[in-house]
Parts: C-alpha cells; structure tokens; sequence
C-alpha cells in the first residue's frame, strides 16, 4: 500500500513537472509560418498581430492569404497574437496582384482585410509588410457554453456540493471535451485549445505554494508553533483578554509570512485546550484568531492565496505588497482588537474571573508544548530566513517568488531527510496538500476557458462602463464586489476570474496604476472574513472546532465577523481614497 502511495504521488509530481514545462513554453507565442517555393520567383512576407477590443493578443486565429484569387498560405497566431507568412510568387507579378487575408477565431467576427502589392515594401526581391489587426468578440455558442459551464463549476465550489478540486476538474474536462467533439463538427462551439488551456495555469502560483508546505511541514516537527502558544499564555498570566490579543498578533504575524490555512491548522488544536483551561468557550477566540489570519495574511505576498495570483499575475514584488498594505492591516489589526473587546467582553470577564491554578497550567503547558527538536528548528529558521531574504529582494533579482519558496524548501527539506529528521514519505503524502494545488491548476484551466471565450472582456467592459471611466468609481466597485462575493463563495476563484478583468481596468482607466490590484486584494482578502465559508481558514478552524464539540452555525459566525468586515472594508476605501499606493 505504501508503494503504491509513492507511485501515486510521483505520478502527480511528474505531471505537475509536464504541465509546467507546457506552461513556460507556451508563454513565448508559437508563429505561423507556411512557405511556397517558386524557383526565381520573388519572396512575400506578412507579419504582425491580431488583437481584440481590449488590445489584448489574439492567439490560435486561423489567418488565411490569397493572391488573385488563389490560395497562398495558412498560418495560425502563437500565444502572442503575431503571425509570420512567408510564400513565394512568380517574378513581375507583386505590382498587379491584389491580396486578400482573411482572419478568423471562434468567439470573434471574421475580418479580411484588402490590400495591393503596391503597398509592400520592396528590398531587392523580397516584398514585406505589416498588418495589425483588430478582431470585435461576438457572444456566440462557445461564450454560452462555456459561461454556463463556468457557472455550474462556481455554483459546485461556493455552496460546497461537490469537492472544489473535483468541481473544478470536471469544469475544466468540459470545456476541453466540448471543444474537441463538438466543435470539432461544428467549430462556433470550440472554445479553447488543450494548448491555450495549459498556458492559463500559472505555475508560479503552484509552485510558490508546494514550497511553503514543504517548509511549514519540516518546521511542524519542531513544535515552535504549539510553544509559541504556550509563551504567549506565559506572557498573558492568565488575563483571558492580554492572552487573546497576544495569540491574535501571533496569528497575524505568522499568517503573513505563511499560508494562513496551515498557520489555523496548527493553532486551533492549542487554542481550544488553553480556552478550556480558562473557561472560555472557544469558538470565542476561535474567531478572532481566524479573523486576525486573514488580515495578517493581506499583508504580505506570500500570505493569502488573493495575494500570491495577483502578485504572479501582475508582476508585483513582495516589498510591493509590503509597503502598500502592511500599515492598512496593521491598522485593521488595532480596529480588531477593540471589536472582539466589544464584542466578546463579557465573555472575557467571565472566564478571567474563573481562572484559578494559572501557575500549575503554565507548567502544564510548558511539559506538553515544548520545542522537541531544537537542532531542526535551527536549520529550519535560518533557511526560512534565507527563503524570506529573497522573498524581499526578489524584484532586484528579477526573479520569481517561487523559486525563492522553492529553494528554501529544497534545502530545508534535504536537511530534515539526510539527518533522519524528516520522514519523505510522510512529508510527501501529508504536508504537500496536492488537492489544493490541482484545485488551482484547473481553475485556472476554468478561468483561462471564459477569458478566450470572451465573458471576462464583457464583465470588464460593464464594469468600466458602469464607472465611466472614473478611478475611484472603479475602485470602489472593484473593492466592494470583491468583498461582498468573497464573504459568501471561496475567494480563490474569485480573484482568478477578476485578475484579467482588473488588468484590462488598470490599463484603460487614467491614474489606476496599481491601486487597483490593492483594492481587489483588500476586497478579496479582507471579504473572507464576512462569512464561514468566505475564506479556507475559516472553514478548517471552524471545522475542527465542530470535531471537538463546538459547532458554530452560518449564521451565527455572519452575525459577529460581518460586521466587522464591513469595518475593514471601510477602512480600506479611505485608506485607498487618501493614501492611492502605487
């Protein structure tokens, strides 16, 4: 059984290394080239790129020339939009001829453009010239279809019927199942390439996340988080409230440096004993704590998911995230600690007033939750101090976050299994959660199938219409609904369908620069908060909350963290109206 879970999982490596080699090569644009050889006869070259609405390349346009009447050449763009033909024709013949070229795509209108070959440049006999073309979208079978499809996915992934990873699979199957039967026979309802849908997955975000995992994973040996806890009921002596603003700036601190999902997963265990230990319900830090994660993890890149797919997609640093979020958090971060104080107050003198032995279960605490592994902690925090190094510095390197995640992981992990501290079987099968990291790769599949489709470039458009064109219209649209549908489906998918969107806005809109990306990030990170299913780390806390006896409902979550959402929300409008980071 052990083998074949080791197959199991080099299998699943092994295609995460194919897709990323398909991904990367797909970046740099294949051209279309077909050439007609005519002996002393005079070389024509067309080239240039097909473009939409938005400016944006048009890749796998089938582009089709004739000269006189006769067909000459068929080529198709790359992913870069651009298109190269080369043929040749009987010398004396280019000053009379008339071309015709003509552009075609699913999901756009068909374009033939008319030119003579007296409008080529001439240098000996080579004849050149350069067309770029614009095609207009058109809301054919293939938008429907893949609109519908992409709904039914989303509606499975929100409301929780089915596996995200799974809903978001069989999403992706459809799409490219449709395109190559049905629209094999009838091509309106093609919607995209199994090429164009590898080169959607964005292998940096997979890759950036596989890394952090190994490094939390080896680190999870050492108990450095359960300890953490235990200093922080040692710091507190037992005042409920002092301990859940110290667990709460713990919490915010290690989820902007860690994937907040797994920095829950590590505390809620502790947390609920020591809320035991004080009389104190624990859904009553539970949620302070989850609520402080996702806006500790707002902060940085590498702490929300939201943050990680901006950042890859719109090539933004670390420090980038840094500088224009880290005070706006730390700021919601204070406004947090007087809410759970007005919120949960009373419960807090509650339980101060029962807390006795505060001295006999700190020693408690010290016995059980004690570093176990100095020797690893200290490989493992010098590594991780090495893997945020070039978090920092990774835009004077010009390098992606994810191979500093990456390196650190591969060094960290190389130390645990030589020393015999790590067991690579487990690490493999357990800290990597691959269901997440396939969940993201056939999201983007998803996203990537509407984008070529054409749905993302009408929502664009709507929203800029609905804005006129205003900054701060548009921001404030885009943080709002960012919120609001974050609070109520995951916000992963989310941020993936309004990344191209935001990017088309950053673009046409005077002024936006990158505040834009600051308020989808704000919207989509601090919107997890409002709801129990708007963020992971609400519904793993919640989760093993429920296991342990302490079930909170929808609504009962949604009456003490929307609330305080709103708040964040509005902090983040102001701050982004004052402050507009770039």
């Amino acid at each position: 059984m052990r083998t074949q879970k080791s197959l199991l999982f080099a299998t699943v490596t092994i295609l995460l290394s194919f897709l990323c080699t398909f991904a990367f090569a797909g970046h740099g644009g294949k051209k279309g080239h077909e050439a007609v050889h005519i002996e002393g006869g005079d070389h024509v070259t067309i080239s240039g790129t097909i473009i939409d609405s938005h400016k944006e390349p048009v890749s796998e346009a089938v582009i089709t020339v004739h000269m006189n009447g006769h067909d000459m050449a068929h080529v198709e763009t790359g992913g870069n939009g651009h298109y190269l033909i080369e043929f040749m024709v009987e010398a004396g013949t280019m000053q009379a001829a008339k071309f015709d070229m003509k552009i075609r795509k699913t999901s756009f209108g068909t374009k033939t453009i008319h030119f003579p070959g007296e409008d080529f440049a001439r240098k000996d006999k080579h004849y050149y010239v350069a067309e770029e073309v614009s095609l207009d979208r058109v809301l054919g079978p293939a938008f429907w279809i893949s609109t519908v499809v992409f709904i039914l996915a989303y509606v499975l992934i929100a409301f929780e019927l089915l596996h995200r990873t799974i809903a978001a699979m069989l999403g992706a199957a459809m799409m490219m199942c449709l395109s190559y039967t049905v629209g094999t026979v009838w091509p309106e309802w093609r919607i995209y390439s199994f090429e164009r849908a590898i080169r959607s997955i964005d292998m940096n975000v997979v890759f950036l996340l596989m890394g952090m995992m190994i490094i939390v994973g080896v680190l999870k040996n050492t108990g450095v988080f359960q300890w953490c806890a235990y200093i922080s009921y040692k710091l507190a002596k037992g005042k409920v409230f002092i301990l859940t603003i110290l667990l709460m700036t713990f919490t915010a601190v290690s989820s902007a440096f860690l994937d907040n999902v797994t920095t829950m997963l590590l505390l809620t265990g502790v947390a609920i004993e020591i809320s035991l230990s004080c009389s104190l319900n624990p859904l009553h830090l539970l949620i302070p704590l989850v609520l402080a994660s996702n806006v500790g993890g707002t902060a940085t890149l590498i702490g929300d998911p939201p943050n990680i797919m901006i950042g890859s997609f719109a090539g933004l640093s670390f420090m980038d995230f840094v500088i224009a979020l880290a005070l706006v958090c730390t700021v919601c971060m204070g406004v947090l600690f007087v809410y759970t104080k007005l919120v949960w107050g009373k419960e807090f003198t509650k339980a101060q007033a029962s807390v006795a032995n505060v001295e006999e279960f700190t020693a408690e605490l010290k016995e059980k939750y004690k570093i176990y592994d100095p020797t690893l902690l200290t490989y493992g925090l010098i590594v991780l101090g090495f893997a945020v190094f070039l978090f920092l510095s990774h835009g004077y390197w010009h390098m992606e976050v994810s191979i500093a995640a990456l390196t650190g992981a591969s060094i960290l992990f190389t130390i645990g299994v030589v020393t015999g501290k790590v067991d690579i079987l487990h690490l493999i099968e357990k800290d990597i959660e691959w269901p997440t990291l396939m969940f993201f790769i056939f999201l983007f599949m998803l996203v990537g199938a509407v984008e070529e489709a054409g749905l993302l470039a009408v929502v664009a458009d709507w929203i800029l219409d609905l804005s006129g064109g205003n900054y701060l219209m548009s921001m404030t649209l885009i943080l709002w609904v960012a919120a609001i549908m974050s609070a109520f489906v995951d916000n992963i998918p989310f941020t993936a369908t309004m990344l191209p969107i935001v990017a088309y806005l950053t673009k046409v809109i005077p002024g936006a620069e990158n505040t834009l990306w600051w308020a989808l990030a704000l919207g989509a990170c601090f919107g997890g908060n409002g709801t129990i299913i708007g963020a992971s780390a609400n519904v793993v806390t919640m989760g093993i909350a429920e296991s342990k006896g302490y079930k909170i409902s929808f609504g009962g979550f949604m009456k003490t963290a929307f609330p305080y959402m709103i708040i964040s929300i509005i902090i983040a409008q102001v701050w982004l109206m004052i402050f507009k980071p770039a």
